[in-house]
């Protein structure tokens, strides 16, 4: 029998009222982000450097799962800038995204731009970057996810939380470093440091007074909030005579272990717990990089924080007393890397995997070189050539007239192509010591892959020997993601499924595929929009080393992109 108005309407009411329950204690966060130039003295020397409000780091962000962010990005700066929201959702909100040119055009110079999205099923440890050139040097922050009012923790609730912020620093403007190496064709300059929380620490030059200090008490249990914000270096981490347990990793929890150092690639976050269970006195956390490449070159510096308990005596520990220093593996270290990506898993005992796969995906990750034009400058490794990377043999393309989504949005031709290959268009002994250099030169393009909304993605990134092998980070945008198995050599379909994890593989949004060796990832394609996918060592992405999903509209309005704001940037 069909309801009668009143009894429809004591529905919707209901209804809405529920609505109203479900979101009670989200909250909408406002924030004002200026873009400026702030003078910062690092290693003896006071730069003028890109920041936010002023800050280095810039602020941390600290929201609850089913919260709100709008944060009005104010340009004051000479260059142009967007911001990333690493690893959220971003669910039916691409643009606010932030990838230059890929979901918005830049914030010019005296510009803003109002970046709004809703933080949905996510909790734990991500952060936001600037995605323009090389700002992410200077430009970033944490952003903390915590569960939803009387939700807790997986694991005991810790005394204190402490972002702890691993990032490059250059005694030089880091956008004329990249400038200059996009100019001669050759590799930029490496970092003059790393930084803890913007701090190089006690082994650099004028660093040992502003070094990064967390003070703790005996016996508390602190959880530590890594981000690797680093450009180009991935970081081996350890903390002297202290035992970590990992409980999360790129906002998603894992299986608690326990480890004596950590690998953590650009982009990736790491949440550890820490009991305080040694003699009160000073201990060391250090970072320095783990280097995959061959004849790459590197920082091989470490950089340090200090962990000071205060034990509520009268001694007063101060800079006099020299801090416990830990054991760091060797920078080439691959089978501590291997160990510890194996140790990250899911915490569910059965995680959801998809045994029919809608889109099986072939995509090799590497280098390359660009043979000369008549009269070009050119520093590349053999003579007449420019470094360059790719994907399936397409070195990626950034559009400068229009952003890659508001194209599409508006289905505005000649700024892509959807013929991005699903398998590389040669297939060779990908890592082979001696690749045949016919393989060597990528074809530039701007080309993406469409995926129907809701299909099912299966996708082995295989990483190739040609320049050199080497462990590339790469993110996805807009997407989490499970990693099914990680190997070494040619990735193998018919011996090689048998490593699959389908009981409890990690989820992450950023895998570190391993050197020589390769990564299999799966995800659902349920969020309709354009997604960049790309490496996240800054350099390889400056070369091509990227590549973007165009996910198709669903059903109906849930299932489509939201209209673009009336302040979106334009290009022109």
């Amino acid at each position: 029998m069909a309801a009668s108005p009143s009894s429809s309407s004591r529905l919707l009411f209901l209804l809405s009222c529920l609505g109203l329950t479900l979101l009670a204690g989200a909250e909408v966060h406002h924030h004002e982000f200026v873009v400026q130039e702030t003078p910062v003295k690092r290693l003896c020397n006071t730069h003028n450097i890109i920041t936010v409000n002023g800050q280095f780091p810039g602020p941390t962000l600290e929201v609850r799962e089913g919260d709100t962010l709008v944060i009005n990005v104010v340009n004051r700066a000479q260059y142009d800038v967007t911001i990333h929201w690493h690893g959220i959702r971003q669910l039916r909100t691409g643009w606010a995204d932030g990838p230059e040119f890929v979901t918005q055009c830049p914030i010019k110079p005296g510009g803003s731009y109002k970046y709004k999205f809703t933080i949905e099923g996510q909790e734990g440890t991500l952060w936001w970057h600037a995605h323009s050139s090389w700002l992410r040097a200077t430009v970033y922050g944490a952003l903390i996810i915590r569960p939803r009012e009387n939700k807790a923790y997986p694991f005991a609730k810790p005394s204190r939380e402490v972002p702890v912020i691993l990032g490059e620093w250059w005694n030089a403007n880091p956008v004329d470093v990249i400038r200059e190496a996009q100019w001669t064709g050759g590799a930029p300059n490496v970092s003059d440091a790393f930084t803890i929380n913007g701090q190089p620490g006690d082994f650099y030059n004028c660093s040992q007074k502003e070094t990064t200090a967390i003070p703790v008490k005996p016996g508390e249990t602190a959880l530590l909030r890594f981000i690797n914000a680093a450009l180009n270096h991935e970081l081996f981490v350890t903390i002297a005579q202290h035992k970590m347990t990992v409980v999360a990793a790129d906002a998603s929890y894992t299986k608690p272990f326990t480890t004596s150092v950590l690998m953590i690639a650009p982009g990736q976050t790491t949440d550890v717990l820490v009991t305080m269970d040694q003699a009160p006195t000073r201990y060391y956390i250090a970072a320095r990089a783990y280097v995959s490449g061959q004849n790459v070159g590197f920082d091989n510096t470490t950089t340090t924080a200090v962990i000071e308990y205060d034990c509520g005596c009268a001694s007063d520990f101060g800079p006099k007393i020299q801090p416990a220093f830990p054991s760091l593996p060797a920078f080439n270290d691959t089978a501590t890397a291997t160990a510890f990506a194996a140790g990250i898993r899911s915490p569910e005992e059965r995680v959801k995997v998809h045994e029919n796969v809608d889109e099986y995906l072939f995509f090799t990750v590497g280098l390359g070189l660009f043979n000369c034009k008549p009269g070009e400058l050119c520093a590349g490794p053999n003579n007449n050539t420019r470094f360059t990377a790719s994907m399936n043999n397409v070195s990626f393309v950034f559009p400068k007239k229009d952003s890659l989504l508001h194209a599409h949005y508006y289905k505005i031709p000649g700024v892509f192509t959807t013929d991005f290959p699903a398998y590389p268009p040669v297939q060779f002994d990908y890592t082979a010591k001696n690749v045949s250099q016919a393989l060597w030169q990528p074809v530039p393009a701007t080309k993406l892959y469409p995926l129907r909304f809701g299909s099912v993605v299966q996708l082995v990134l295989q990483d190739t020997s040609i320049v050199t092998p080497e462990n590339h980070p790469i993110h996805i945008h807009g997407y989490d993601f499970l990693i099914l198995a990680e190997g070494f050599g040619n990735f193998d379909p018919e011996k090689d499924v048998e490593k699959f994890n389908y009981a409890d593989p990690p989820q992450r949004n950023t895998v570190a595929v391993p050197v020589n060796g390769w990564a299999v990832i799966q995800f659902v394609a349920d969020n309709p929009g354009v997604w960049l996918m790309h490496c996240h060592l800054d350099v390889h992405i400056t070369w091509g080393l990227a590549m973007a999903f165009l996910v198709e509209d669903g059903y109906g309005e849930l299932q489509s992109l939201q209209p673009p704001p009336v302040d979106l940037p334009m290009c022109e």
